[in-house]
């Protein structure tokens, strides 16, 4: 090796053959492009992602704004839900919204190395690294209906309504009673009449005299995300909700102590959400899956202070820990790589509680280091009714499969409404900026030798791989190529 320069070391398979799709359950839906990557550094994975690589992950990929992002209706809810379990003590009764943040999927994949890791690659661990093409089937009527069909307004009870013939929700005649008092005023909101009351408060202290500064609220500023965090946790509660960073790889003496308390949280969570029989969710099976990273643990003088790689995000709940968020920090994004919770927590919407965490998180990265302002949530399949969550994190953008650009998603939805399959980008001369051009430029690693394409053919005299390496180059592209080493036997 050449001096003690880092470098990303994989080994390519091509995918041509199709298998089992996680999410959309198709038998042969699923076509990958794998390679198996002994190290890797954060910025070679920074930018394979923005090709649209992912470890162990799958179709197109998703990134939110997070220093534009304002947390919606909904999401506000999830976090009131939150602060009224940890100050009142009692778990929502509603059931959970079905929302796993499951940016990767454990199913069936392209298969591991069949040669024995040489002894000039040191391997940190071995992790699948996958590029997915999906052919998942576009979303049936019976998927649309449970996608577009609204439900009841909580404003309607049951006993005020009935489903008409064609489908359609009336209204039903009152039950009798005295009705209103016609003797007293009618009844308004409660929010007209706080504002009210401020309002008259307000022209007491103009009258005396007293001047007062405006509040967010006054001057119509919208509440943060932070802010609708801090009130999620509030003071003298009845619980005591800490999240815990923790490296993973290398593993830190903290992600040590608390292996097997995370690990049986995993397993409780396979077998409840993904129904996975008692023996499959193996403690071997956690470790390969969530623990093991090619990534290096890296620090940089304008980095984030915690440094780049892999990290579990844990959630403790009044000394236990109740969810785990896989993440992994880059140089430009905190990019999440599943979570996992206690089933019996369910109800409290964890994931997307942990996403809202996540994208806090990363803002809290920015002001360290300003280029790490985004939040990738994974993989988005439209067809999917389970993902489609995902694009309630705004503003965000999909990755252009062709072009490899991000595009808002507001200007993807309409092609993924009509095409399994959609180019983002609407302009027709536009092409990948970092499309591979000169194969012969890609490193390779041969005999404990880094040297060019080009060179390694020539020493093995009409090297029959070109094709593969090719094929390689074109799905990294030719920058990466010129940095990765490509292993060959």
């Amino acid at each position: 090796m050449a001096g003690n320069k880092s470098y990303t070391i994989v080994e390519y398979f091509g995918g041509d053959d199709g298998y089992r799709c996680g999410y959309c359950k198709n038998a042969i839906g699923n076509f990958s492009h794998g390679m198996w990557s002994h190290t890797m550094t954060v910025q070679d994975y920074q930018d394979l992602i923005d090709r649209g690589w992912r470890r162990s992950g799958k179709y197109t990929f998703l990134l939110c704004h997070a220093l534009k992002f304002q947390p919606s209706k909904s999401h506000k809810k999830i976090l009131k839900k939150m602060s009224k379990f940890i100050s009142g003590g009692e778990l929502p009764t509603e059931q959970n919204d079905g929302e796993p943040m499951d940016s990767v999927c454990e199913e069936e994949g392209p298969r591991e190395p069949s040669k024995v890791c040489p002894a000039e690659v040191k391997c940190a661990a071995i992790t699948d690294i996958q590029k997915e093409v999906a052919e998942c089937p576009t979303i049936t009527e019976v998927q649309k209906e449970v996608v577009d069909a609204a439900p009841a307004s909580s404003e309607t009870s049951r006993e005020d309504s009935v489903s008409a013939p064609d489908g359609r929700t009336t209204a039903t005649a009152p039950k009798p009673g005295v009705g209103a008092d016609p003797s007293r005023p009618p009844c308004r909101k409660a929010k007209d009449l706080r504002k009210e009351r401020r309002l008259q408060k307000e022209q007491m202290r103009h009258a005396d005299g007293v001047s007062s500064i405006p509040t967010p609220t006054q001057t119509n500023q919208p509440k943060t995300l932070e802010d609708f965090i801090s009130e999620s946790l509030p003071d003298n509660s009845s619980h005591c909700l800490e999240v815990r960073l923790v490296r993973s790889n290398p593993p830190s003496p903290q992600f040590k102590a608390s292996f097997d308390a995370s690990y049986q949280v995993y397993k409780l969570y396979q077998m409840a959400i993904h129904k996975d029989p008692p023996d499959k969710p193996s403690e071997s099976q956690f470790r390969r899956f969530l623990c093991d990273s090619p990534l290096e643990a890296e620090h940089s003088p304008d980095g984030p202070e915690v440094g780049y790689g892999s990290f579990h995000q844990q959630y403790w709940l009044d000394g236990r820990i109740v969810a785990v968020g896989v993440i992994d920090i880059l140089p430009t994004c905190v990019s999440s790589v599943y979570l996992y919770y206690h089933p019996d927590f369910a109800s409290l919407s964890l994931g997307s509680y942990s996403a809202l965490r996540e994208i806090a998180f990363t803002r809290q990265l920015q002001k360290q280091s300003p280029k790490l302002s985004y939040y990738y949530l994974g993989f988005y399949i439209h067809s999917c009714p389970k993902m489609r969550y995902k694009g309630q994190y705004r503003p965000s953008d999909l990755l252009c499969p062709e072009t490899y650009v991000w595009v808002p998603i507001e200007r993807c939805l309409p092609h993924l409404e009509n095409s399994r399959y959609a180019r983002f980008n609407q302009d027709p001369d536009a092409g990948d900026a970092r499309a591979l051009k000169d194969v012969g430029r890609a490193l390779v690693l041969y005999r404990r030798a880094v040297m060019p394409y080009a060179a390694y053919s020539r020493k093995r005299k009409g090297s029959s791989d070109e094709a593969e390496v090719q094929q390689y180059g074109g799905l990294v592209g030719q920058d990466c190529a010129e940095r990765i080493l490509l292993y060959r036997a």
